[in-house]
């Protein structure tokens, strides 16, 4: 069986003997510096919805459905299939979680996104396991199909409920709660507006407060799929069939069962994330073209995180971050971000000349100065433009990212049981 180890898909730090420090004390090294551009930002501009705890809350609420199709496009790519279908499963389970959801409440909306985003992945498992058809074909199939079954099974069932084919009646959704004491406390330093201390915590109040079960069981998925797929048995197995399916084969694994599994697996989760939309408090409901190409934004977090789950994690935080400041305070907050990617572009620059690598410290030097000639040239970035903000950033992001990814060896390949005999 073939194993592979991941390169990471940002610079690594090491400690002074060389060993590579542990991957949580990385990721809180990346959140320190993260807050610290943050507060410094705030406190230069005074646009303090960039660290407000509700712009968290909301930011938490947009970078969920990404979430989900994230790691349904970790599962499956990782067995070999590239799923580009995740956003037509994320309208399937937009309208399955609506429907579920109006006769017997939200625990119904949940199973119902998972099992109609699940069809979704049977489909698109028996097109490119069974008969071979191209991933993205078939990927791009399922997206035309979704929109065209959603759009037909709304006409049916909610015309005569709610008169509008595009709209579903409005359906219950789940109660929020807060992590207690932790918030209020977190909600008093943030009111005190002192410098650093305020900004953390409202960063940290917007994510133990306006919680709902479908948010607690996003964020528990990143782990336990992390544990399945890296620290199990089953996981070696499907991994092993989209890096080398043929040596696989010839170790006992049946590929095309785990092939299967994986691709179905990722249709539900990307199903959730279309229950998560269909349950957002400010929609409650089925809406068409409600998902607006979150399943692709997800597919770039999966990317951008080089195929692992803490790292979609961070690009399914930091698309719904950006989301979330030009929802919250517009054009005025994302001028203020490009300030923050200012000092964020010193900083790596800094990382890289510490390191004498200059070519890549004076490219990240220069992309500094030009981000901050936008900032000073223009005063506000119109409301228009910035509605484009999170896609924008996919795009930055995936161009920044895409010279230390290493996707599954096998990913894409057409695999036929008994090619290695």
């Amino acid at each position: 069986m073939v194993t592979t180890v991941d390169t990471a898909a940002a610079p690594v730090p090491q400690t002074r003997n060389g060993r590579r420090l542990p991957g949580w004390a990385r990721a809180a090294i990346v959140v320190a510096i993260g807050v610290g551009i943050l507060a410094v930002t705030t406190t230069l501009t005074g646009q303090y919805q960039l660290t407000s705890s509700g712009t968290t809350q909301a930011a938490v609420r947009l970078l969920l459905p990404i979430l989900f199709a994230a790691l349904g496009g970790l599962w499956s790519e990782r067995s070999g299939i590239i799923n580009i279908g995740l956003e037509g499963m994320m309208i399937l389970g937009t309208w399955g979680a609506a429907w579920a959801g109006f006769y017997w409440g939200p625990w119904a909306a949940v199973i119902g996104g998972l099992v109609f985003g699940a069809l979704g992945g049977v489909l698109h498992a028996i097109a490119t396991v069974t008969f071979g058809v191209n991933h993205i074909v078939s990927g791009v199939a399922i997206t035309l199909l979704g929109m065209g079954i959603t759009q037909y099974l709304a006409q049916l069932i909610f015309v005569p409920l709610s008169q509008n084919p595009r709209q579903s009646p409005r359906i219950e959704g789940f109660e929020t709660f807060s992590v207690q004491p932790l918030a209020d406390w977190l909600s008093a330093l943030e009111s005190e507006q002192r410098v650093l201390l305020s900004d953390a915590a409202g960063l940290l109040g917007g994510l133990v407060s306006g919680l709902t079960p479908l948010v607690v069981l996003g964020f528990l998925l990143v782990p336990v799929s992390y544990y399945v797929l890296w620290h199990t048995r089953f996981g070696l197995r499907l991994r092993s069939c989209g890096e080398n399916p043929v040596a696989a084969e010839s170790l006992g694994v049946q590929v095309f069962t785990y092939k299967y599994i994986a691709v179905i697996v990722s249709g539900g989760l990307a199903g959730l994330g279309g229950a998560a939309l269909t349950l957002n408090p400010g929609q409650l409901g089925y809406l068409e073209g409600q998902t607006g190409g979150r399943g692709y934004i997800g597919l770039a977090a999966m990317i951008f995180g080089n195929w692992r789950p803490g790292g979609l994690l961070a690009g399914a935080a930091l698309f719904g971050y950006v989301d979330g400041v030009q929802l919250r305070a517009g054009g005025e907050a994302v001028h203020a971000l490009l300030y923050a990617t200012t000092i964020l572009a010193v900083i790596v620059a800094v990382f890289w000349a510490a390191r004498r690598h200059w070519r890549s410290a004076a490219v990240a030097l220069a992309a500094g100065v030009v981000v901050y000639a936008v900032y000073w040239a223009i005063p506000e970035v119109p409301r228009e433009f910035a509605s484009y903000a999170p896609q924008l950033v996919t795009l930055l992001v995936l161009a920044v990212a895409s010279q230390r990814l290493r996707p599954p060896a096998a990913i894409g390949v057409e695999y036929r049981r008994g090619e290695g005999d």
